[in-house]
Formats: C-alpha cells, sequence, structure tokens
C-alpha cells in the first residue's frame, strides 16, 4: 500500500485532460483506444456509457481498490482508487495519455488543461464544516464570528490556490469539500458521508513543442506529492484523522 493509505478512508490519484476540441466518438475509435488500456490491465473489464458521450472503462469496484479510465466529449480521464503504489498509479496516466495522440487525435495544441489530483476521502456521520473549523482552525481573522453566542459553522470548505510560474500557467490548489447542508444541520440528521481533500497540480494551455502529455503528467506529479508530503499530511490530514477519532 501506498504511504498514504493509513492517513484517510481512501485514497486516489486522477487525471484529467481537457481540449479545445471535441474528443473521438466513434465506434471503433472509442473501443479500439479502451482495448490498448485493457491489454495492459485485464481486469478493467466493466465497459459502459454514461450520459450518452461519456464512455468508461473500469474495473470492478466490490474490493475498494479499482482502477478506471474514461473518454468524455472534451476530456480525457483516469484514475485509480486506493493504487498499491503511487508509482503504480502513475504508470497508467503514463499509458493513457501515450495512447492519447495517436489513437483519439489529441495534439499537444489541444490542451485546455492538464490536471494531476491527490484525494483523500473520510468518511463522518455528522457536520463537516464544523469538524474543518474544529480540526483546521479559521484563523485569527475569523475566529470571533465563529465564536459567536449560538451561533453553527454551517459552510466551512478551506482552499487556496497558487501559482508556480511567471505567467500563472502552472498552479497547485489545495482544497476541502464538505457534503454537508444547512437541512441536516437544522435537523441533527446526518448520514455517513465523504469529506475530501484535494491537492490538484494543473497546467493550462498548449504544451510546449518539445513537451509530451507524459513529461507534463510527470512533472505535475512531482509538484502534487512534494505538497502533500511537505504541506498537506500533517497540517491538514493528521489533525482531520484525529479530530475525527475523538467525536
Amino acid at each position: 500500500m501506498t504511504p498514504y493509505a493509513s492517513l484517510a478512508d481512501d485514497f486516489y490519484i486522477n487525471m484529467n485532460l481537457s481540449t479545445e476540441m471535441e474528443l473521438p466518438g466513434q465506434r471503433e475509435t472509442v473501443l479500439h483506444y479502451f482495448e490498448c488500456v485493457q491489454k495492459k490491465y485485464p481486469l478493467m473489464r466493466k465497459f459502459y456509457c454514461r450520459d450518452k458521450r461519456d464512455f468508461v472503462l473500469e474495473e470492478d469496484k466490490d474490493q475498494g481498490r479499482y482502477r478506471w479510465a474514461a473518454v468524455e466529449a472534451k476530456r480525457l480521464c483516469s484514475g485509480h482508487v486506493n493504487p498499491s503504489s503511487v508509482e503504480d498509479v502513475l504508470e497508467q496516466h503514463r499509458l493513457v495519455l501515450d495512447l492519447a495522440p495517436a489513437l483519439l487525435s489529441i495534439s499537444p495544441l489541444d490542451c485546455e488543461a492538464l490536471d494531476l489530483l491527490f484525494g483523500f476521502d473520510f468518511a463522518f456521520r455528522g457536520n463537516h464544516n464544523s469538524l474543518l473549523a474544529e480540526a483546521l482552525g479559521v484563523g485569527p481573522s475569523l475566529d470571533r464570528v465563529a465564536e459567536l453566542p449560538g451561533s453553527r459553522v454551517i459552510n466551512y470548505e478551506p482552499s487556496l490556490t497558487i501559482a508556480l510560474d511567471e505567467d500563472c500557467r502552472v498552479q497547485v490548489r489545495v482544497s476541502t469539500e464538505t457534503r454537508t447542508n444547512a437541512f441536516q444541520v437544522r435537523t441533527g440528521e446526518f448520514a455517513e458521508e465523504q469529506l475530501s481533500v484535494y491537492v490538484t497540480a494543473r497546467q493550462y494551455g498548449s504544451l510546449d513543442p518539445q513537451t509530451t502529455y507524459v513529461a507534463a503528467m510527470d512533472r505535475l506529479a512531482q509538484l502534487a506529492q512534494e505538497v502533500v508530503d511537505t504541506c498537506v499530511v500533517e497540517q491538514i490530514l493528521r489533525p482531520l484523522a484525529r479530530t475525527i477519532a475523538l467525536r
């Protein structure tokens, strides 16, 4: 298992390539592409069409660990939930991006954005927003607001995006996503849902002529993992896990 497996209930690494032009949707093209992916990963056997134009190939989800890949109208996607290693899932993303130019006619010019996302999900029954505020704090400027008599936190999803180049084309975002609404807070009726922490490295725009999609993804993966290791594990993930354990 990855070193991140013990930090959350589910861990995953997703790759998304958003294109300016629509991707091919012809039967033969799509099936041939997925057959090439399946040749490398034969357990990816479940193929289906979602929303008439989104095609998905995935492994059986019952074991809690599975690969998936998708071809949407203007997006190419790949992901692995609870991978055995980071390198294992990056190899999957490299395969997808290596096949895409020849089989799906994706040019390095046709890049709206390339994303590499590290995701961490925590199962929690209760107010996700107040949990985050307790685990991470809200900062000195908002402390007094959160402590108003009779108040309850109903919306708190801290996020921060930074640019790592002068043109702001390479960015890293650390964000959270809660799944608690005001009705649940008002009634006190909560279902066990996923509270998510995301670290997303993104490059906008066409690639440089000498750069491949695989090389660009590898750079984003290095950036994202560095942020996870140095800025997220001890500062966000472990405090969140400890607070959940105490609830």
